[in-house]
């Protein structure tokens, strides 16, 4: 029995988070410190306490078997929807960085739309593991719905940044399913489009220095509207000619692309009603920070100039100016990565490249190997969740990526962010156990 236990834990995997969180650690308590060398916050010892407590999760959750989670999903994804409207109920739901989007009693608070990641992907994986010989077409449709609950709910707050990881674990699962790659890219040529129209209107009236006349259409609701409808005939007669007169295939291809730019400019005019002006904002400013330097682009210009400062070998542990000297806003949490870059230097940085590379591949290569749908489904989700955390935060901190407020998992502050990164790696470990699916 003693023997079985130890044999459940992926011990290399193991250690790889645990080099994570200690660094977390270390960074979080160096955030802390103020240019006279004092801790001004307790935030690194609340860290300490969250990292036990995740472990416990993690073990507790390697020990439980994956697979009767797919009996229980659709309650815990109900659950998960419940406890979203409850957020959103004024004096009930919290507000922090703008987004009511907490629950807690003093002190003590989490995130509900963080841990609602794990229950979505049981409950889609779930979704998909027993719709397998429905046609594709419908099956996508209906796999949207269950995204469209949670991430409208979560838009709602407003939470963009965490909102926007239930994206990508669609896409990747959708993929894994085998939901034809025209309805894939379909969304996300969709997605793209509304994040465009979305944001070029802002653009040319409050950044560009020459406004584009062509750009000032999306910005007359009545000019706007005669686009949409424009568009939306040239949809139609596609689909009209390609379905009910045989036409050639490339009047498919015209109603592909035309009802993408149709349902795109349809729904950015929600978007720029539901984004708040600072959300917008961050989607530009990544293109240029030079243009808001005080304001928009303050974040992203003072990130850079921690990662520069660090150079190959860094400016040794607890002598970073810039978090020090506080330029760095946030930096215990979304820009954690800036003040490692700018104490520990490239090599530090290339440390953590490695360490979530080996995570990334450790899942990819569990989803390759496992003999369970529905397990495999689980392991892409999750896959997905640590793929785009990764690359988005980084990319955030060196600018090449629009600030969304994602955290990095397992070194950034955070409980809820830690609790569920720890629980994803729990369900992997479950299931990498149970790899051929023995009874």
């Amino acid at each position: 029995m003693k023997n079985k236990f130890f044999a459940m834990f992926d011990y290399l995997l193991l250690l790889a988070i645990f080099i994570l969180i200690g660094m977390g650690i270390m960074f979080i308590y160096s955030s802390s410190i103020n240019s006279e060398g004092i801790s001004v916050t307790n935030e690194y010892i609340k860290q300490i306490i969250w990292a036990v407590a995740g472990l416990i999760i993690l073990i507790i959750t390697t020990l439980y078997d994956y697979r009767r989670f797919e009996k229980v999903a659709l309650y815990f994804y109900g659950i998960f929807i419940l406890v979203l409207l409850i957020v959103l109920i004024p004096h009930v739901g919290r507000k922090v960085n703008g987004a009511r989007s907490w629950l807690g009693i003093g002190d003590f608070g989490i995130q509900p739309s963080e841990f609602g990641k794990i229950f979505y992907i049981l409950f889609l994986a779930k979704f998909f593991d027993e719709t397998e010989t429905m046609k594709p077409m419908k099956r996508y449709i209906l796999a949207g719905v269950i995204l469209m609950i949670p991430f409208g709910l979560i838009m709602l707050q407003p939470d963009m940044g965490t909102a926007s990881v239930y994206f990508p674990i669609f896409i990747t699962m959708c993929f894994i399913a085998g939901i034809p790659l025209s309805y894939i890219m379909y969304l996300l040529l969709f997605a793209f489009s509304t994040i465009i129209f979305t944001i070029l209107p802002v653009w040319n009236s409050e950044i560009s220095k020459v406004p584009v006349k062509a750009i000032s259409i999306l910005t007359t609701m009545k000019l706007r509207m005669l686009l949409i409808i424009a568009v939306g005939v040239i949809a139609a007669i596609g689909i009209i000619v390609r379905r009910y007169f045989h036409g050639p295939k490339y009047f498919k291809w015209i109603a592909y692309f035309a009802s993408i730019l149709t349902l795109g400019l349809i729904f950015s005019i929600a978007a720029g009603k539901v984004l708040k002006p600072y959300q917008i904002m961050r989607l530009i400013i990544f293109i240029d920070p030079s243009i808001d330097p005080r304001g928009a682009g303050w974040n992203i210009i003072q990130s850079k100039v921690a990662i520069g400062a660090g150079g190959m070998f860094g400016q040794s542990f607890l002598h970073g100016t810039q978090s020090h000297y506080r330029f760095l806003p946030q930096q215990s949490t979304d820009f954690i990565f800036s003040i490692l870059s700018e104490e520990f230097g490239f090599l530090g940085g290339l440390i953590v490249f490695g360490l979530y590379l080996f995570i990334i591949c450790k899942i990819l290569v569990l989803i390759k190997r496992c003999s369970n749908r529905y397990g495999t489904y689980i392991a892409s989700g999750i896959f997905a969740i640590f793929s785009y955390h990764f690359f988005i935060n980084v990319g955030m901190v060196m600018g090449i990526m629009p600030i969304t407020g994602i955290p990095l998992l397992f070194l950034s502050y955070g409980g809820s962010s830690l609790w569920t990164a720890m629980t994803c790696i729990g369900i992997i470990m479950s299931i990498n156990y149970r790899l051929r699916d023995f009874k």
